[in-house]
């Protein structure tokens, strides 16, 4: 019966239902325009989002290969298509929601008039006789539209004007439907609306609560009785339409009989609604409820992802600085399939874990691992040593540990920085770097007269010893203090701070990164100039550390650290059906991000040579030799340790062509304690270097799993690089005396050094100078002037042995300096 036919039916029947119908729909509020004109405003503005009848749904975060890690959502909703519902379901809720759901055009008339009079009579609301499609309105402005209390409360508010508005935008709905599948269907009017019909009771059952946190049918199905809703049989159908009505005092766990009773109640309108079936549905009276024992529920957030919480964490903040908020994600119905590989995030908690105790009281240590790639830098692994949870207690923690700036630094690892800046202006990497056991730099901030230091002078000393010249990748090796401090004098402070920032230490451009105002580390160190900054002693980003060793590993391109491999969603239809594809599975559809870009950052030749001067740290006389012996390594590898002054914190960066790491142990404990080796723990007087558990984590971490990507190998070295590119070359001054030699370099346009070493050429006379070959334009030159004699011929160029020190169910590990 169409909508125009009712009402002369009503009013002919009665001239008093007119009246109170027309004051139903124009109750004085305001005034007759007010009313109407706020009407039509709401809705305008909630029409297009009811047609398209979008809800919120589960999100779901995968592995790389599919595997789910975690569920985010605001409402556990999937939703499915009016096919995926069994015809019981519909059955029920129609019957005891909407007997005349087939007949009316959105609003049932006849129902109105009858509840109008009974909330007169009584002087209050007591009835409101809503269809299924208007009460689909009031669900969905309530769980979809309303963004806060103020807007649920106007959602539900028992009010004339809130009713006049759900009539309203009935009407609209269902006439809407109707003439658009119409149209798109080229059905007739009655074919068209029975299609509405489907439409919006399918929508309807999507969108409404059945308690326990299951929103929509089939959440609920799976929920109570753990199967599809196309599964549910009669009596679980009568069940959960029966909840409808008050999900959260319907609940069979703490009101079974209630549930019952109220189940019986549908069965019976279901009787009388659909009388050749009565027996069946009496029959279905008799039978238990059938519920699982507890209610199926679904973890949400990152807090269930158990090893990969802390990965998690980092994908939603990615997505966040990406322009796809939490909220967003958290309403998407999106499937997120990270970069996480289970195979290396099993490898490298279970390295991390070895040396470091998740219970260990003030230190952790925390590792990511980084595909290379010129157009990603996928993050493979990202494990702490502590467990992500939430139990204090416990030494849990949610802290964002292996992604943010955390303990005192990593040492030694920022001599590349010194190094790759050297390289790019003109340091070439076949060249030797004087190595004086003492180096006092002016201009270059304070040592604060520690051991006899100037004033306003900055002094290194090195901690054993070397030879008095090493090759760049002996130094990166061996890592003495003073080449290094005496090669960012030459280089200049800011280009190396930009240098870092560029390979990949990106927070230490943050405004505010310094923890003075807005002032940016970057900055801090630029403006004072510190000599300190190649020493590595502020706090870092351990991801950032990993993704260095990507960007030098991607022949000099910086990509972010990227954990989304892809982000797709069912598609949908423009009434919100799913659509199936050819092979007749869920079509899904691609969600774009603002992903970030990657850039070129360094030159490749640079990048390239620089791997390989990097790669003798885990052989011979390097700091990384003993933990790499510890395990049998034996592939390609660029690396370098780090230490801080203090021994609070310590790392380790290694890279190949397949993958980055970076290990990075410290004190997360709020009180500053040095950290000692073997077993590592908080001590008086620290003891932790880079080559030791950091090293070892690593090692142990990435053997398992070093192969799985195909052959590991280093880039061949770039001629011009290893020769200095852009540089100024050297004079030979061998064989000179030394103030011609002076003379000459000077003229050359360098500065220069002079140090005495044991020769057999006469005394006075220039043996060599550091560097040879090619130099930064206008850096110090070291020239070598003979003493005349030779106590002892130095049988290599090797530093002395260094420490050895036994750990306790690890065994022997060698300590270099540095």
């Amino acid at each position: 019966m169409s909508k125009s036919k009712s009402i002369t039916l009503l009013v002919g029947c009665c001239l008093l239902a007119g009246v109170l119908v027309a004051g139903l729909l124009f109750p004085v509020a305001g005034g007759l325009g007010l009313v109407s004109n706020r009407a039509a405003d709401t809705m305008q503005n909630v029409s297009s989002e009811l047609i398209e009848g979008q809800v919120p749904e589960v999100t779901t975060m995968t592995d790389v290969n599919g595997k789910p890690i975690a569920y985010l959502y605001d409402q556990r909703r999937t939703q499915v298509g009016y096919n995926d519902i069994s015809p019981e379901m519909i059955r029920a809720i129609i019957s005891v929601e909407d007997r005349r759901f087939l007949d009316h055009d959105g609003v049932d008339w006849k129902g109105t008039i009858r509840a109008f009079l009974k909330n007169q009579s009584s002087g209050e609301v007591q009835q409101g006789a809503s269809t299924i499609d208007q009460q689909y309105v009031k669900n969905y402005q309530l769980l979809v539209l309303a963004q806060n209390d103020a807007e649920r409360r106007a959602a539900t508010e028992t009010t004339p004007a809130r009713k006049l508005k759900e009539v309203r935008m009935a009407l609209t709905l269902e006439n809407t439907l109707t003439n658009q599948i119409k149209k798109d269907r080229n059905l007739s009017d009655e074919e068209a609306k029975q299609e509405a019909k489907k439409e919006i009771v399918t929508r309807y059952l999507n969108v409404v609560p059945f308690g326990n946190g299951a929103y929509g049918i089939e959440a609920a199905a799976w929920t109570y009785f753990n199967k599809p809703a196309k599964d549910l049989t009669v009596p679980e159908s009568a069940m959960l339409a029966g909840m409808v009505q008050s999900s959260s005092a319907l609940d069979p766990y703490t009101n079974p009989d209630g549930v019952l009773e109220r189940r019986n109640t549908v069965l019976e309108t279901m009787v009388s609604n659909f009388p050749n079936r009565a027996d069946e549905y009496r029959a279905a009276m008799d039978t238990p409820l059938g519920v699982v024992p507890t209610p199926n529920t679904l973890p949400n957030g990152c807090i269930s992802a158990a090893d990969a919480g802390f990965f998690c964490d980092y994908a939603l903040q990615f997505l966040a600085e990406n322009g796809m908020t939490k909220d967003a994600i958290a309403r998407g119905g999106y499937t997120i399939r990270t970069t996480l590989d289970p195979a290396v995030q099993a490898s490298t908690k279970a390295g991390v874990e070895k040396f470091t105790d998740p219970n260990l009281d003030g230190v952790a240590t925390v590792m990511s691992v980084i595909k290379p790639g010129n157009e990603s830098h996928d993050i493979m692994a990202m494990a702490s040593s502590r467990v992500y949870g939430l139990d204090q207690n416990l030494n849990q923690t949610v802290q964002p540990q292996p992604f943010s700036m955390v303990g005192d630094g990593a040492g030694s690892i920022f001599k590349i920085f010194t190094v790759a800046a050297a390289m790019e202006n003109g340091l070439g990497a076949g060249s030797s770097l004087a190595v004086p056991p003492t180096f006092q730099a002016q201009g270059m901030g304070s040592s604060d007269g520690a051991n006899g230091c100037p004033p306003a002078t900055y002094c290194v000393k090195n901690d054993g010893k070397y030879p008095a010249r090493m090759s760049v990748t002996d130094a990166l090796a061996q890592s003495p203090n003073t080449a290094f401090v005496k090669l960012l004098k030459d280089v200049g402070v800011a280009p190396a701070v930009d240098m870092a920032v560029r390979l990949g230490m990106r927070s230490y451009a943050s405004p505010g990164s310094s923890g003075d105002g807005e002032q940016s580390l970057a900055d801090y160190f630029k403006q004072s100039n510190l000599g300190s900054f190649t020493l590595g002693p502020t706090a870092v980003n351990a991801l950032e550390l990993s993704n260095v060793g990507a960007t030098l590993a991607s022949h000099g391109v910086w990509c972010p650290p990227n954990p989304i491999a892809s982000i797709t969603q069912p598609k949908r239809d423009r009434y919100g059906n799913e659509v199936i594809d050819a092979n007749g599975a869920p079509a899904v559809q691609e969600v774009a991000f603002d992903r970030p870009q990657c850039e070129k950052v360094v030159e490749p030749g640079l990048a390239d040579t620089l791997a390989n001067a990097m790669s003798a740290d885990d052989r011979g006389a390097g700091t990384a030799a003993g933990a790499a012996g510890s395990v049998g390594w034996g592939l390609p590898l660029a690396s370098k340790t780090g230490t801080t002054e203090a021994h609070r914190s310590s790392g380790f960066i290694g890279f190949t062509n397949n993958f980055a790491a970076a290990a990075y142990t410290y004190n997360d404990s709020p009180t500053p304690s040095e950290l000692c080796s073997g077993p590592l723990r908080q001590c008086s007087s620290g003891t932790l270097y880079g080559g030791s558990e950091p090293a070892r984590t690593w090692f142990n971490a990435m053997l398992p799993i070093a192969n799985n990507f195909g052959p590991t190998a280093l880039p061949p070295n770039d001629p011009a690089y290893v020769a200095g590119v852009g540089g100024t070359a050297v004079p030979s001054v061998a064989g000179m005396t030394a103030s011609a030699a002076t003379s000459r370099l000077e003229a050359a346009g360098f500065r220069v050094a002079q140090a005495e070493t044991e020769s057999a050429q006469a005394v006075g006379t220039v043996v060599s100078a550091s560097p040879e070959g090619s130099a930064i334009a206008g850096s110090t030159i070291t020239i070598y002037v003979s003493t005349g004699q030779v106590q002892q011929q130095p049988t290599s160029r090797a530093p002395a042995p260094p420490t050895t020190i036994t750990v306790p169910g690890i065994g022997p590990i060698e300590i270099p300096a540095g």
